[in-house]
């Protein structure tokens, strides 16, 4: 009778587990994870704010997460090489963030490592697009999908949540390029 108790407790328990586990077996080996903004300036005046890691501050999403992060910026101020690496509490981690390729105005690709809370390596890539006098923006992070991460995906939106982020650094982004865009121009 007690073995019975086990095996059904057992049963109850394991299957669960083993139906998680074959989820995640059949979700994709990558991921890739894009939202897009139309904003009302052209590319020249929004390639600066994303390829010099300094002004990206000043509209990323993360930057408000922990405001007491501690922060380096190492290399050349802006474009291929400039590199911001920080160290934050559980809600931002700890990482480095490096241009590895930037194609002014239009395009400005990175490398994003983070060490903590687990290590990962993906790659994030900025488009911008002119249109006229607007210019429409994509923000896309892509990156293998370990096992650990196939797993949590059965239980959280990674898309949706990592998303809903890059929507907020784009409208900070449109809000400021908008606004940089209406200055006048100053002469040196």
């Amino acid at each position: 009778m007690i073995k019975k108790i086990l095996v059904v407790i057992a049963a109850i328990i394991l299957i669960p587990i083993a139906a998680v586990l074959v989820i995640a077996a059949t979700k994709p080996d990558s991921f890739e994870i894009e939202r897009a903004i139309r904003i009302d300036a052209v590319p020249e005046n929004i390639f600066p704010l994303i390829s010099d890691l300094r002004k990206f501050r000043t509209w990323s999403p993360y930057e408000t997460k922990d405001p007491d992060m501690q922060r380096t910026f190492t290399g050349p101020e802006s474009g291929t090489g400039a590199t911001y690496e920080w160290n934050g509490d559980e809600n931002i981690g700890q990482g480095q963030l490096q241009i590895v390729g930037a194609v002014e105005p239009s395009i400005v690709t990175m490398d994003l490592r983070f060490v903590r809370p687990f290590e990962v390596q993906n790659t994030v890539e900025f488009r911008i697009e002119s249109e006229g006098q607007a210019s429409n923006v994509t923000w896309t992070m892509r990156g293998p999908m370990p096992f650990i991460s196939k797993v949590m995906s059965v239980f959280v939106d990674i898309d949706g949540m990592v998303g809903s982020d890059f929507e907020v650094g784009l409208a900070n982004l449109k809000a400021l390029a908008e606004r940089s865009s209406d200055l006048p121009a100053t002469e040196g």
